[in-house]
């Protein structure tokens, strides 16, 4: 199984027409996604891969029963590109733009919240079911080649490294139910903790990698819900950025949320508050399988 999405998700997309969602959207459509219309103020009735665009979200859902968006709108009109995806009924939005005001961050996951919608991102690269369906760049033109069906759940702050931990999984013969890449801004309309649980509840996972940076509050209340739920999934831990406790708080060498603003936003804090709560907590992608089959989880046999 999986979370957030599968086979059965109809995919709006917010800006079909540039190059990026234009590009994104015939990988996903590629990889078995039911992409089922876009959107482009002023561009309605264009068509682009066969696909219908509408001038507004609205009209679009309506017609063709869409369920999820992945928004490609520049960072200034995100929060309104949202805003219009959960107006109209939408419960699951990708964002994918960098550098959206903090302010309106806070105030799509506020909006979210309210409407018990989840908004991924921003700054994500998307999340991806393997040949179910794929939001966003992740996994490429080919996300086989990194990502394959399975029973481990990745949520990660890098989109970069959700690669590196599909394809560590692949190598050693595990596959994904769900990767999720959450965005590496300093407030994600979605806390990783969210996505913990959502695995946790999810018969098709049997444990889940989680990847982490400094900064952020997102470890700590992962570190809070295990503590406070000893019967939960094995949860396996990579963090990187150890070496920014040498330098100055306050500087970033990353994601912008990549920040040691106090001494629980650093990564040895991190991976202590984890160990502690009962994560393993690795040091090298090597360490991940052989992690993973201590736990009780192994490979499938079936898995390509």
């Amino acid at each position: 199984m999986s979370i957030l999405v599968d086979r059965h998700t109809r995919v709006l997309v917010q800006g079909l027409t540039g190059a990026q969602g234009a590009q994104d959207t015939r990988y996903a459509l590629d990889a078995g996604t039911q992409v089922v219309c876009g959107v482009t103020p002023g561009k309605g009735g264009a068509v682009v891969h066969g696909l219908p665009v509408y001038h507004t979200v609205a009209a679009a859902a309506a017609a063709h029963a869409a369920t999820a968006a992945v928004v490609y709108a520049p960072p200034l009109a995100v929060r309104d590109a949202v805003y219009e995806s959960l107006d109209a009924g939408l419960r699951l939005i990708v964002v994918l733009a960098e550098n959206v005001p903090v302010h309106d961050a806070v105030a799509i996951r506020a909006r979210a919240e309210r409407a018990d919608a989840v908004v991924v991102g921003c700054n994500t690269n998307g999340i991806i079911t393997p040949r179910q369906c794929k939001l966003g760049g992740i996994g490429g033109d080919l996300p086989e080649r990194i990502f394959v069906p399975g029973r481990i759940g990745i949520v990660s702050r890098s989109g970069g490294m959700s690669a590196e931990l599909g394809h560590t999984l692949k190598c050693a013969g595990y596959g994904v139910s769900t990767a999720i890449s959450m965005g590496g801004d300093a407030v994600p309309c979605t806390p990783m903790v969210a996505y913990l649980k959502r695995f946790d509840q999810d018969p098709g996972t049997d444990a889940v990698l989680i990847f982490g940076e400094p900064g952020t509050p997102n470890e700590r209340e992962v570190a809070q819900y295990l503590q406070a739920n000893p019967g939960h999934k094995p949860v396996i831990a990579v963090l990187a950025g150890e070496f920014q406790e040498r330098y100055p708080p306050g500087a970033s060498f990353g994601h912008a949320a990549a920040m040691i603003q106090d001494p629980a936003d650093a990564v040895s804090a991190k991976r202590r508050m984890l160990r502690e709560a009962g994560a393993d907590v690795v040091q090298r992608l090597s360490e991940i399988a052989s992690t993973l089959a201590r736990a009780g989880v192994h490979p499938l046999p079936t898995l390509e």
